[in-house]
């Protein structure tokens, strides 16, 4: 398992992370990306757009690593901000960081 360094709106925190929870996380913000694009779409048409479901992905490794995301509150996928939690026994951290910055992070950590 390797360092996943993840950046947050101010500063950032490193842990633990494995490969396949890193490409599972990938696969969550994937199907959070369709929600935010469908929503946007629907905006720009004059409808009232649909809900869409949140985005909840939860890890436990080293540390317990959550990360949420409604859809439905942002205009845009570039608008959007996660909510981080990252907590073991002796401590918690709970934070935000912008989508864009997190999806950064990951493709980051998955290539090298």
């Amino acid at each position: 398992m390797s360092q996943f360094t993840l950046n947050l709106l101010q500063g950032s925190i490193s842990f633990n992370f494995s490969i396949s929870a890193a490409e599972k996380l990938k696969e969550e913000i994937a199907v959070l990306m369709e929600s935010l694009k469908v929503i946007a779409i629907q905006a720009k048409s004059g409808g009232k757009p649909k809900q869409q479901k949140p985005m909840e992905y939860q890890h436990t490794g080293d540390v317990f690593f959550e990360v949420f995301c409604n859809p439905n509150i942002y205009a845009s996928p570039f608008s959007a901000k996660v909510l981080i939690t990252i907590r073991d026994d002796r401590l918690r951290l709970t934070s935000e960081a912008e989508l864009t910055r997190l999806m950064e992070d990951l493709d980051q950590y998955l290539n090298n």
